[in-house]
């Protein structure tokens, strides 16, 4: 199906819409309604400034506007002497608007039919900015601006326009972001904003809007990930092509009707369960970048009549015996990796359109490519062909670069491919394993084009606190970062896997975690952690860069996990109060400052993703400072590690119902804990390694009243440029963390809240000391005052 015919489908379905609503309002109409003198003036005026269109060459000064004969191009209409419903949709070719034209002067005639419930200004010529005075038409349920030059951003005033049903501002020059404010429009059925220069990423409050039924933002500039739209259970068309949309197939509701993704940069498999998308009519995927094996039951849904899929590298073998709709009428499979042989009933169908070059098919017609081709394609993308018939003597590895945040894909910027030879454990050789270089000679893609496009290719554009996109890092790059391993690299090794020191090509110092995999997994299996991990930024927590996946070839399981770190370069909390930095000692502002960081990197981790990251070991020694001594969190309960995987990717887990539940109702109360044991190790300016110290400090503190006992805690160092309220405070929150009951223990909000006054005691009590030469402690109020636990 041409473009223009897909195009032509998405305004019938709008206009259905609008013919809806105006036939309703026709019938309500008392035809003999006289409209007010200033209404009518108010519609001759609009006549003038849009440099009389010959659409509205028959309204004079004695025409009865509410009784004129509505046409396609012109319909007004009235309700109780006032204009409800303007439409009107000019001609190409028509006059040109005055140069002296003003959209500001436009709205603001406009805005004097304030009952308007239905505008239609198409193909008018209208240029300029348009104005938020649109917003006084408070009744408007139907807004329809298309066809004309309006540039610009959408106006915020829009925002208050709670009745609007319908928004289309197709084939304008509208630019900027969508505001996050569309989701406050929750009437809202059709969203149109086709060929425009729209940009920047899809708001989520798209997500909000319950009621929608059309999104159509095909033709603009918009990139990033498409918004989780599983919600819009209503929705039934979905047109987003022509854009710079990446990452996996969007999440959507199963009542879609049409779904067009044409030309973006999609990048990964197509879920399974678009099988059950039982309404789906159209379904246009052409031109992305699509891998895996190609659903061929969908030939087979009920409504389906049309599929494009060209353009991507959709692998899979085709069946002749594949059932297909009989109403199918466009089928275009042309430019993947498909092999078998096409299926009898698509060449059975007499009415259906079917094209499917430049793949490997048997079927002899059409330029199909031979069999190695597809096979050795689908390698370079990183779709490992498995035989489990087949006993290898020994095992092959492919080192797979897998774009973070797409589920199942392997993108072919950025990658390098490297094929292992493990010898037979039998043989007992030590020969170091020889590393051969993959090159796909029919597509001329060599290891240096490679080695270049991971440096090209982006899954996301710089990311926030200055750190560079999360990206893929090939073998190659880890162990030329590391030295290939080299002892000297090496940081130590915990329960995370072994940590190692490393410089990029670009200079930047960077951590690297190799984890180990014990157990079967594929690639699948790891992709939605991997996803969760790349969002894992944060101005108090370490944060990831990238990652780096080795597989064996003959199952497709992950062998080992490189993660790179950000390199944070002052060190651990720790050694700044007892280690070997002790002597650079910390203030007591910057010691609070430290816990406030921990804090804020705390509430990140429980609040980033739902369920949170809980149960994250807090350790001192895992706090570290970066260049301005801003605490980091670096060892934190990573969504790659956080839970087993069964065999089936699933999450599995020991122990009974009670104990889980247990478990997840105290799981952010445990990092409370941490928290508490980290406060009093500031404090004390030591750490404390056991649980006998916690307890012996917790029982000192506890019976510290007066301000020489409280002191008499404190770390000497600190002692005389404290304020005795400060130490006070966080004192007690302290000790409220390292309760037994986890219940008992304070939400991460109030612990954050109390550090923070006790930072503003701390700068008050700073100036007054510095103003007047001796020591002053601002009072607190008694509503603030904490009670020591005992």
């Amino acid at each position: 199906m041409p473009s223009s015919r897909v195009e032509t489908m998405g305004r019938l379905f709008i206009l259905c819409e609008l013919s809806v609503v105006a036939m309703v309002i026709l019938l309500s109409v008392d035809r003999t309604e006289q409209l007010q003198s200033s209404q009518a003036h108010t519609l001759l005026r609009i006549r003038r400034l849009l440099n009389h269109p010959p659409v509205l060459s028959s309204w004079t000064d004695r025409t009865d506007f509410c009784n004129m004969e509505p046409n396609s191009s012109l319909t007004v209409v009235c309700y109780e002497d006032s204009v409800t419903q303007l439409h009107i949709i000019g001609e190409q070719g028509t006059p040109q608007l005055p140069e002296n034209f003003s959209m500001e002067s436009f709205i603001t005639t406009l805005v004097k039919l304030p009952n308007l419930k239905v505008l239609t200004l198409a193909s008018l010529g209208l240029r300029g900015p348009l104005s938020g005075k649109i917003a006084r038409l408070s009744s408007l349920e139907i807004f329809n601006v298309s066809s004309n030059l309006i540039s610009g951003s959408i106006p915020e005033e829009l925002s208050s326009l709670t009745s609007l049903q319908t928004l289309i501002l197709d084939g304008n020059a509208f630019s900027g972001q969508l505001p996050d404010w569309l989701g406050q429009l929750q009437e809202l059925t059709v969203l149109s904003l086709r060929k425009n220069s729209f940009n920047g990423s899809l708001p989520d409050s798209l997500g909000d809007l319950d009621n929608l039924r059309v999104l159509a933002l095909s033709h603009n500039r918009f990139y990033g990930q498409v918004p989780d739209l599983s919600s819009l259970t209503n929705l039934q068309v979905l047109d987003l092509e022509d854009n710079l949309l990446n990452g996996p197939f969007p999440k959507i509701s199963t009542k879609l009707v049409t779904i067009i993704l044409k030309r973006n940069k999609f990048r990964s498999g197509i879920p399974i369960n678009l099988n059950s998308y039982y309404q789906l009519q159209q379904l246009d995927l052409s031109f992305n970048s699509f891998v895996g094996p190609f659903l061929q039951s969908l030939f087979a849904l009920p409504s389906i009549n049309y599929i494009d899929i060209a353009g991507n590298k959709f692998t899979g073998m085709l069946s002749v015996n594949q059932s297909c709709n009989e109403d199918l009428m466009f089928v275009d499979l042309s430019s993947n990796l498909l092999t078998g042989n096409l299926p009898d009933c698509l060449l059975n169908l007499k009415k259906v359109d079917v094209l499917y070059a430049r793949n490997c098919l048997s079927t002899g017609d059409q330029d199909q490519r031979p069999i190695s081709f597809c096979r050795n394609e689908a390698l370079a993308v990183g779709i490992i062909p498995s035989n489990k018939n087949q006993k290898q003597a020994s095992k092959t590895v492919i080192v797979l670069g897998i774009t973070g945040g797409i589920a199942g894909s392997i993108a072919l910027a950025g990658l390098a491919f490297f094929v292992v030879r493990r010898s037979n454990a039998n043989r007992g050789n030590k020969t170091p394993p020889t590393r051969l270089i993959l090159e796909t000679a029919s597509t001329g893609y060599t290891s240096k084009i490679l080695s270049d496009a991971r440096y090209i290719y982006q899954t996301m554009k710089l990311g926030s606190l200055g750190l560079p996109a999360y990206r893929t890092f090939s073998l190659e790059e880890i162990e030329e970062a590391t030295g290939n391993f080299d002892s000297s690299a090496f940081m130590g090794e915990g329960s995370h896997g072994q940590m190692y020191r490393g410089q990029l090509k670009n200079g930047s110092l960077v951590a690297i975690r190799c984890l180990k995999m014990k157990k079967s997994h594929d690639v699948q299996n790891f992709m939605h952690r991997i996803e969760l991990i790349s969002k894992l930024r944060h101005p108090h927590v370490v944060s990831a860069l990238g990652h780096c996946f080795e597989c064996y070839w003959d199952d497709s399981s992950v062998s080992r996990i490189f993660l790179v770190f950000e390199d944070v370069p002052n060190g651990t909390l720790g050694n700044w109060i007892s280690g070997r930095r002790s002597r650079q000692m910390l203030t007591w502002a910057q010691r609070i400052a430290a816990a406030i960081g921990i804090a804020k990197g705390i509430q990140f981790l429980h609040t980033v993703i739902v369920p949170g990251l809980f149960s994250n070991n807090l350790n001192i020694t895992d706090i570290l400072l970066d260049q301005n001594l801003a605490a980091k969190i670096s060892s934190y309960n990573l969504p790659l590690l956080g839970e087993e995987l069964g065999k089936d990717g699933k999450k599995s887990s020991s122990g009974g119902s009670k104990e889980i539940a247990s478990r997840v109702n105290h799981a952010d109360k445990n990092d409370i804990y941490g928290l508490g044991v980290i406060l009093l190790e500031l404090m004390a300016g030591r750490q404390l390694k056991t649980k006998t110290e916690i307890d012996a400090i917790k029982d000192q503190s506890s019976v510290a009243a007066d301000a020489a006992a409280l002191r008499s805690v404190v770390d000497p160092t600190v002692q005389k440029a404290s304020s005795e309220q400060s130490l006070r405070t966080m004192m007690e929150i302290s000790l409220r963390c390292l309760l037994n009951d986890p219940a008992d223990r304070p939400s991460i909000e109030d612990v954050l809240w109390n550090l923070q006054f006790a930072a503003q005691v701390q700068d008050g009590w700073r100036e007054s000391y510095s103003s007047e030469g001796s020591p002053g402690s601002p009072s607190q109020p008694p509503s603030l005052r904490l009670t020591i636990p005992k």
